[in-house]
């Protein structure tokens, strides 16, 4: 799957959680895959597109891009940068 020109490994969406429930699944979702790989995290607009970005980066993993899905939700598009 391609999203933005990005090859894209996994998806997980997010957008039937609530912080902090958000960042949980989204951490979750990123350990399951390989190191390199790339996730889409799809997610509500509002205080997970807030919180998350921010948490991801802080657990040292690459933002590549965030898209707006103009219906009220975002996807954020996650290189997984190994430990």
């Amino acid at each position: 799957m391609e999203i933005a020109g990005i090859e894209i490994n996994d998806t997980v969406d997010i957008t039937d959680k609530v912080c902090p429930l958000t960042f949980v699944k989204a951490k979750v979702a990123m350990e399951e895959i390989e190191d390199g790989e790339v996730m889409a995290i799809r997610m509500n607009d509002g205080e997970p597109v807030q919180n998350v970005p921010r948490s991801i980066k802080e657990e040292g993993h690459q933002i590549l891009k965030l898209v707006n899905n103009e219906d009220g939700t975002y996807t954020l598009i996650v290189k997984k940068v190994e430990d």
